[in-house]
C-alpha cells in the first residue's frame, strides 16, 4: 500500500539493496567453492569452513547482524529437505540394503541410548534439570554422514560400514526431530504434552506414516514421471526434486514425519533407473551443496563469538561424554546383533560426527520460548566445531590402524552418458590397491560376467586400451563398462579376485559356497 508520501513498503529493498545482496551472496558462494580444495588438502569437513565464513561476515567480522532463530529454523528445515533429497538420490540400494536393519536400529534404539547417557551425564555434571538434560541429549544425538564422507572420500572402506553410515544419516534425523520437539514442548510452560507413552506412540505413528507416504509417492510418481519421459534433462531433474519436496510437505501436513518421507522418496527415485540419471544426480548434488553452504553460513551468522567462550568447558564435557560413552554405547547396543566386529564398532563410534542438524535443532527451544535454554545453541555450536576438529582428521588413520581399508573399490563414474542410458549401461572405476591380489592377474582371468568389459587402464599417469593378455599391476585404475543388470555381479567378481586371486571362484565352489 502506498504511504502518504507516495512510497511503498517494497522501497525498503530496492534494486540497490538487491545488488548488494547478490554481491555478498555470490562472493560467499565463490569463497565456499574455493574452500572445498582447502578442505580436501587439510582433511577437514567443509562444514567447518562454511561456519567460519558465516562467523567472519557476521557481527564480529564484517558486521552483518543476524539474530532470528525462527527464520534460521525455517531455512534450516528447507536446507535439510534438499540435503536429504540429494542423499537419497545418490544412495545405491545395493550398497545399503544389507545395512538397513542395523542402521534403522542405530537410528532408533541407538538414539534413545545416546539421549539417555548424555541426559544423565548433563544432569549430574552440569547440574541441569532432568528435562533440559534430556533435551540437550536429544539435540546432539543426530550424526552427519556428509561430514564423514567428505573426510573419507579417498579411503576405501568396506561397503557394510559405508552403508551403515549412509543409511543412518538418512534415517536418524526424523526421530531426533520428533524427540527434540516433544522434549522442548514438555519443558515450555503453556505447551501441552502428554504422558511419555503417548509421545512414544505418536513418534512411532509419525515415522511409520512418513515412511509409507515416502515409499508410495516415490514409487507411484517415479513410475509416472518416467513414463511421461520429459525430453529435457533439466526439466526432468526439476520434476524429480519437486516430487521429493512434495513428499516432505505432504507428509508434514498429514502430521507424519516429512523428513523420513523425503529421504525415502528420494531413495526410491534414485534406484528406479530413471532417464537422464546423471543429469538428475548432478542437479541434486548442486542443490545439496547450495543448501549446505547456505545453511552453515547462516548458522555461523547466528553465532555470536562473544558468547561462545562461556560454553567452551560445558561443550567439552558433553562432547567427551558423547564421544567416549554415549556413541559407543549406542553402537554396541545396535550393532552387536548383526555380527559387527569390535574393530568396526570402534570405527563407527569414532565416525559419529555432528553437523548441521544439532545446530539447527538447538533453535527449537528458542522458537518455542523454552525458558533458560538460550545457551544451548552456543554450546552445541562449540561442540560441533571442536569435536569435528578432533575426530575428522584422525578418521583415515584410524581406519588404516584398524585394518578396515579395502584393496579394491568400485566407484560410480559421474559422466554425461545419454548413449549409455539408452543402452542400459553403466561405468565403474576400479583401483588396484597395494595388497590386492588383482596384481599379476591377466585381464581374461578376471572372467567378468557377460555384458562387462574393461575398456581402459590408467597406469603411472598414462592410459591405454588393454587386451585380454594385459597383466594388471598395483595402483592401476580400470574403467569398466557393464550393463545395468550385471553391475552388482561385476563388482562381486572383481572383489572376489582381489581378495582370493584368479582362482577365487574355484575355491568358493570347492568350499561349498555358491
Amino acid at each position: 500500500m502506498p504511504t502518504s508520501g507516495g512510497s511503498t513498503a517494497i522501497d525498503s529493498f530496492g534494486p540497490h539493496q538487491l545488488a548488494i545482496a547478490l554481491l555478498v551472496g555470490s562472493l560467499v558462494l565463490l569463497v565456499s567453492v574455493a574452500a572445498v580444495r582447502l578442505a580436501n588438502r587439510s582433511g577437514l569437513p567443509t562444514l567447518l569452513l562454511y561456519l567460519a565464513i558465516g562467523v567472519a561476515i557476521g557481527e564480529a567480522g564484517f558486521g552483518i547482524r543476524f539474530d532470528d532463530p525462527t527464520l534460521t529454523q525455517v531455512l534450516g528445515y528447507t536446507a535439510l529437505v534438499l540435503i536429504l533429497t540429494e542423499g537419497g538420490l545418490t544412495t545405491r540400494w545395493s550398497t545399503i540394503k544389507s545395512s538397513v536393519a542395523p542402521a534403522a536400529l542405530l537410528s532408533t534404539l541407538g538414539v534413545v541410548v545416546s539421549i539417555s547417557v548424555v541426559g544423565v551425564a548433563s544432569h549430574f555434571l552440569l547440574d541441569l534439570s532432568w528435562q533440559i538434560s534430556f533435551l540437550l541429549g536429544a539435540i546432539v544425538s543426530s550424526t552427519d554422514a556428509a561430514a564423514v564422507f567428505s573426510v573419507l572420500r579417498n579411503v576405501p572402506l568396506p561397503h557394510r560400514l559405508t552403508g551403515v553410515l549412509e543409511a543412518e544419516s538418512g534415517f536418524n534425523d526424523a526421530p531426533v526431530v520428533l524427540i527434540v520437539i516433544a522434549l522442548a514442548e514438555a519443558a515450555t510452560p503453556g505447551q501441552t504434552s502428554g504422558a511419555w507413552w503417548t509421545v512414544v506412540l505418536t513418534a512411532v505413528f509419525e515415522l511409520a506414516g512418513g515412511a509409507v507416504i515416502g515409499l508410495l509417492l516415490g514409487w507411484g510418481l517415479g513410475r509416472l514421471i518416467r513414463r511421461a519421459g520429459v525430453g529435457s534433462s533439466g526439466l526432468f531433474s526439476i520434476g524429480i526434486v519437486a516430487i521429493c519436496v512434495l513428499s516432505y510437505a505432504g507428509a508434514t501436513l498429514a502430521h507424519t514425519s516429512g523428513f523420513i518421507a523425503c529421504y525415502l522418496t528420494a531413495l526410491v527415485l534414485g534406484n528406479l533407473h530413471l532417464p537422464h540419471r546423471q543429469a538428475v544426480l548432478g542437479f541434486g548434488q548442486a542443490l545439496g551443496w547450495l543448501a549446505q553452504i547456505g545453511l552453515f553460513v547462516l548458522l555461523g551468522l547466528l553465532a555470536s563469538p562473544s558468547r561462545l567462550e562461556a560454553q567452551l568447558v560445558p561443550a567439552l564435557v558433553i562432547g567427551l561424554v558423547l564421544l567416549l560413552l554415549a556413541r559407543p554405547a549406542s553402537i554396541v547396543a545396535s550393532m552387536s546383533w548383526f555380527g559387527f566386529r569390535w574393530r568396526e564398532q570402534v570405527f563407527l563410534s569414532w565416525a559419529g560426527l555432528r553437523g548441521a542438524v544439532p545446530v539447527v535443532l538447538a533453535t527449537v527451544p528458542l522458537t518455542l520460548g523454552t525458558p533458560r535454554t538460550e545457551w544451548i545453541f552456543d554450546l552445541v555450536f562449540v561442540l560441533v566445531v571442536v569435536f569435528t576438529l578432533l575426530q575428522a582428521p584422525t578418521l583415515p588413520a584410524l581406519a588404516r590402524r584398524l585394518g578396515l581399508i579395502e584393496d579394491t573399490q568400485a566407484l560410480d563414474m559421474q559422466v554425461e552418458s545419454t548413449p549409455l542410458e539408452d543402452l542400459h549401461a553403466e561405468m565403474l572405476q576400479v583401483r588396484v590397491g597395494p595388497l590386492s591380489r588383482l596384481h599379476g592377474v591377466e585381464l581374461h582371468e578376471l572372467r567378468l560376467p557377460p555384458g562387462a568389459n574393461v575398456t581402459m587402464v590408467v597406469r603411472e599417469g598414462a592410459s591405454f586400451v588393454p587386451d585380454r593378455r594385459t597383466v594388471l599391476r598395483r595402483s592401476d585404475q580400470l574403467l569398466l563398462v557393464t550393463t545395468a543388470a550385471t553391475r552388482s555381479a561385476t563388482i562381486r567378481r572383481v572383489r572376489a579376485v582381489s581378495q582370493g586371486g584368479r582362482l577365487a571362484d574355484w575355491r568358493a565352489r570347492g568350499s561349498g559356497t555358491p
